[in-house]
């Protein structure tokens, strides 16, 4: 999953996965360690299930996704992401 997540970061690619309920399309942003201690991806989910029924900027719990495939499609705007994501203790990859 790790290769799978750089290689969407570096190349801005979107990411399809299911989570918690249902498949979701993403943005994929910043990939790294939480403060919490868990793996996370930060990404702008684009479409797809939503608990929350809203769209936009989450954090997703790597424990959770499961079915990861990069996507053909490629993303152009950044959303207004911010460099050095304050939920996470440790950055891996980010854009």
């Amino acid at each position: 999953m790790k290769d799978i997540i750089l290689e969407a970061i570096k190349k801005r690619q979107l990411l399809q996965f299911h989570y918690s309920g249902g498949m979701r399309t993403v943005e994929p942003h910043c990939y790294g360690l939480t403060t919490k201690g868990n793996e996370g991806l930060r990404a702008f989910q684009v479409t797809g299930y939503s608990s929350s029924g809203k769209l936009g900027w989450k954090m997703f719990d790597l424990s959770k996704v499961t079915s990861i495939i990069i996507l053909d499609d490629i993303f152009t705007n950044e959303k207004d992401y911010k460099q050095g994501d304050r939920g996470m203790k440790t950055i891996f990859c980010e854009i």
